[in-house]
């Protein structure tokens, strides 16, 4: 095979870090890219379902790792359906996610979370891999600007206050070895989009994530909310996000930065705001004065929610990583 060949074929190595919903929604139109993913998600979930598995079994809270390996897989619909599916009734079962009990059981039959979770990606031909940030669930802390802590990561954006800072505990929670390597062999790297401080902030925390992250020479690209967070970035701008992971971790992370510059309808914006949620605003002279180069575009889709256009953002993201590659050789 020619070198030529060898070039075409390969396909950029993506490491995506974060939780939650907006998480998946990327993935989704990621997947369809020629690039292989790596997506390392957090570990700190303690509500519902995931925190009730977490208490009662002794693991990693499933639900994000859930939630990804959905968003990932090359299903039917109706086997997605299934995963996501949460009882209503059963004493015991109402309110689990059926997923998430596959999930704990996977962990029971191979004796060990991560590799249940490799298993499963292997049956619901997964596109990528998905890893915890850590084989050891954490506990996330809150010290709030009036000096009170908040602990557990469902409890945070309750507390109606502002948040100074974030912890994780135990502090000295060891990374997975294969979240760490995915990283130093990344071509890409993409935190976000997903709620800052329990989320995405989680997962940066733990211990060796951030160096590697910073020793790597993979492209890096933070991809900001479109919407604010009550309890968690009320008012914030998109620098403000920014300053928040630099404030935790000590260092600019960042090359580019990618954001919805898009309008939303009032009616949509009305409806946020009956939660106390608004549209992030794009203070771009703020962001590039701080040295980040930003990639603006009308980058969200309204359906039941206001939710990122997957296919839009996994286009610019490609296309960045893609000059990125073309400079380095």
């Amino acid at each position: 095979m020619t070198g030529s060949a060898k070039a075409a074929e390969y396909r950029p190595r993506i490491v995506v870090i974060g939780g939650g919903t907006g998480l998946s929604v990327m993935l989704r139109g990621l997947k369809e890219k020629p690039v292989d993913i790596t997506a390392i998600v957090t570990v700190a979930d303690d509500g519902g379902s995931s925190g009730r598995l977490r208490s009662e079994l002794s693991m990693v809270p499933p639900g994000d790792i859930r939630n990804v390996l959905t968003a990932l897989a090359d299903t039917e619909p109706l086997l997605g359906k299934m995963l996501e599916y949460r009882f209503k009734r059963g004493r015991g079962l109402a309110g689990h996610s059926l997923g998430n009990l596959i999930l704990a059981a996977m962990q029971e039959i191979t004796g060990d979370f991560v590799t249940g979770v490799r298993e499963l990606s292997r049956v619901l031909a997964v596109r990528g891999r998905v890893l915890p940030a850590s084989g050891t669930a954490i506990v996330l802390r809150a010290e709030m600007e009036d000096g009170t802590v908040v602990v557990g990561e469902s409890k945070i954006p309750l507390a109606g206050g502002k948040i100074r800072r974030v912890s994780i505990e135990p502090a000295d929670v060891a990374p997975l070895p294969d979240a760490l390597e995915a990283i130093r062999m990344s071509d890409a790297i993409l935190i976000g989009p997903g709620s800052l401080y329990t989320s995405i902030l989680p997962n940066l925390l733990v211990p060796g994530i951030t160096k590697a992250i910073a020793e790597s020479d993979a492209l890096k690209i933070f991809i900001c909310n479109v919407m604010t967070q009550p309890g968690e970035t009320d008012n914030y701008t998109v620098s403000d996000h920014l300053d928040a992971v630099k404030e935790h971790v000590g260092q600019d992370l960042f090359d580019y930065v990618i954001v919805n510059n898009g309008e939303i309808p009032e009616q949509v914006q009305s409806k946020y705001a009956e939660k106390g949620a608004k549209a992030v605003h794009l203070d771009l002279d703020e962001v590039t004065r701080k040295g980040y180069k930003v990639i603006a575009d009308r980058l969200v889709l309204f359906r039941t929610y206001l939710r990122h256009d997957a296919r839009k953002l996994s286009q610019h993201i490609y296309q960045l990583v893609e000059s990125w590659m073309f400079k380095k050789r």
